[in-house]
């Protein structure tokens, strides 16, 4: 069974508008980044606990409870400026993380069939945090 995730309506609506342009090279990404939304519940950006992965969150990680931690910000495709440390939402990591809090975890399916564990250690930064709903 998966945790329950969080979503701000403004991030859904984004996510909303981004996915009526994916390409069909990507339709299996934005397949489970559409069934993870499916299952979102939905809240007013300013009633994001400091605690949940948003969009343009920098998110530490960790694979399978490896002890080491991975730290990379969650990133719409279109954002995307070729950094090591930036996750495309559309990647089957990104979809995971969106919506989990620290200290979640989740088994996930990656694109060659196998499984994988996910868990979130920490947020190092989280714009609605911040005060910054439109970015």
């Amino acid at each position: 069974m998966k945790p329950t995730i969080l979503v701000s309506w403004l991030d859904m609506d984004r996510l909303d508008r981004m996915l009526d342009a994916v390409p069909a090279s990507q339709v299996a990404a934005r397949d489970a980044l559409l069934e993870e939304l499916g299952r979102a519940t939905l809240a007013e950006p300013q009633d994001i606990p400091p605690d949940v992965v948003t969009m343009n969150s920098r998110v530490r990680f960790s694979f399978d409870d490896a002890e080491e931690e991975v730290t990379m910000t969650l990133t719409y495709p279109k954002d995307m400026a070729g950094q090591p440390d930036q996750l495309s939402i559309l990647t089957p990591v990104g979809t995971a993380l969106l919506g989990l809090k620290v200290g979640d975890t989740i088994r996930w399916e990656r694109p060659d069939g196998a499984m994988f564990a996910l868990t979130v250690r920490g947020i190092e930064y989280q714009p609605e945090s911040d005060g910054k709903y439109h970015r």
